[in-house]
């Protein structure tokens, strides 16, 4: 499912306008960026997901193609990890709501 079939499913769902429901998401998905890039935060919905900046730490990598070490600089990521309801429903110990 993309964006904009998300908008459609919402707006059907709830009987609002796609308007709105884009507005909405829209809107998450700034917020969402903001606590990313603080660093200091997590952005969570409680049993379904919590997303957050991580940072990975300098390391020695290896080309693939000569096998020559490099050294891979540190950075930041984003990690998105998903709630105890979100796996329960993808194991198929819980259904998916309707």
């Amino acid at each position: 499912m993309n964006k904009t079939e998300l908008v459609e499913t919402i707006a059907r769902r709830t009987e609002l306008p796609k308007k709105d429901v884009e507005a909405v998401l829209n809107t998450f998905f700034d917020v969402a960026a903001q606590v990313v890039a603080k660093g200091k935060e997590s952005l969570t919905i409680p049993g379904w997901l919590k997303i957050e900046q991580t940072t990975r730490g300098a390391r020695v990598g290896r080309n693939p193609q000569t096998g020559e070490e490099i050294k891979i600089k540190a950075s930041k990521a984003v990690k998105i990890t998903a709630g105890a309801t979100l796996k329960a429903i993808a194991k198929g110990d819980k259904p998916a709501p309707k």
